[in-house]
């Protein structure tokens, strides 16, 4: 199984499993797309947009465990 971490940056995370775009999305992390998503980390993207990134990772590695 595998599993995502808040140092993984967001394009990493992306390619882990594509799926965890609409997730990502509905946190509020629209910055999918942006360059932001090449180089920042998934704790600096959820502190940004005022997300615990303890909980975020919680749930996306329980996303990935549930598949």
């Amino acid at each position: 199984m595998a599993q995502v971490s808040k140092e993984m940056r967001i394009i990493d995370i992306i390619n882990v499993d594509y799926d965890i775009v609409p997730i990502l999305l509905n946190e509020g992390m629209h910055c999918i797309g942006c360059p932001s998503a090449q180089a920042e980390s998934l704790e600096e993207a959820a502190l940004v947009h005022g997300l615990d990134p303890d909980v975020l990772v919680a749930r996306l590695n329980n996303f990935l465990g549930a598949e």
